[in-house]
């Protein structure tokens, strides 16, 4: 059921630190989801750990991503200077990972019932942008959260004339009591792009294991399972032939900002996304959809 402001009865608006946020407080889950970057922070159902990694030094300010969670990286992921050449000709900025993570989304409608919550946020990238991207377009993200999980649909709209070639992620952060005792299966036989080692493509042999920096775009789309000492959570995507594994390792950790040092023991990031060879491409009036589903292992 659609619910006005004033009838909402498990979702209400919050101020964290200089950032807007709307938080739900449903007898089931909880979930917080900020207005800048539509980035999702929280989500646990009741009597449960939060299902999300945010870093113990994240600050909440204007402008400013938010280290952890899920960040939406669009219309482009990573370095621009690394994206496909269809994708790199419209950035305007040596800036990684888009835009989108630190504009402020607009509400859109949030849907209550005794079961679940669903919120959509949008983002109209128009001349607004033009100093960083030459385009127009729609974002609209869509969360959904249940006592059974959240999912997440991010939907982009070519607004435009030209042909739009576009690359994205839905960064996600895992927490993990430790990160050397952590696997992820479902990649077994995947090739990927290992960012580490000169772009090299390599075949991943068994399920992902952590024993330092991490940083891989795999070519794969399929369903994974994070096996952490704490248990599972399984992941589904779709709209995604792509998947980055990341953790910064104990030397990177030391020159990340809000990310304290010893920090990459307790996460990992599973990203869905649209990346490197993956990269999308919509017509006029066109529109794809990029979803993840998280559910208990």
């Amino acid at each position: 059921m659609t619910t006005a402001p004033g009838q909402w009865s498990f979702t209400r608006w919050t101020t964290i630190g200089q950032l807007e946020a709307i938080e739900v407080h449903h007898p089931l889950f909880s979930a917080r989801l900020f207005l800048q970057g539509a980035h999702l922070t929280h989500f646990a159902p009741t009597g449960q750990p939060g299902w999300l990694w945010v870093s113990d030094t994240a600050r909440y300010e204007t402008g400013r991503p938010i280290r952890g969670g899920i960040p939406v990286c669009w219309p482009w992921f990573g370095d621009p200077a690394r994206n496909p050449p269809q994708v790199k000709r419209r950035i305007r900025s040596k800036a990684a990972h888009g835009f989108a993570r630190t504009a402020i989304w607009q509400l859109e409608d949030v849907r209550e019932s005794a079961h679940d919550v669903e919120i959509s946020l949008s983002l109209d990238a128009n001349e607004d942008f033009s100093g960083v991207w030459r385009g127009r377009a729609r974002a609209l993200l869509t969360v959904g959260f249940s006592v059974e999980g959240c999912q997440l649909a991010l939907t982009t709209f070519n607004a435009g004339h030209d042909t739009l070639a576009f690359t994205q992620a839905l960064h996600s952060y895992f927490p993990t009591s430790d990160i050397l005792a952590t696997r992820i299966r479902g990649l077994d036989g995947a090739t990927y792009i290992d960012t580490l080692d000169d772009w090299c493509p390599r075949i991943q042999k068994g399920p992902v294991e952590f024993t330092g920096e991490t940083d891989r775009v795999y070519e794969s789309g399929t369903p994974m399972t994070i096996v952490t000492p704490s248990g599972l959570r399984k992941l589904i995507s779709a709209g995604s032939d792509s998947t980055v594994v990341w953790n910064p390792g104990p030397e990177k950790a030391r020159r990340l900002s809000d990310f304290p040092d010893t920090a990459w023991k307790a996460m990992l990031c599973v990203e869905t996304a649209n990346a490197a060879n993956d990269y999308r491409v919509l017509n006029e009036g066109q529109s794809h959809t990029l979803a993840l589903m998280l559910r208990r292992g």
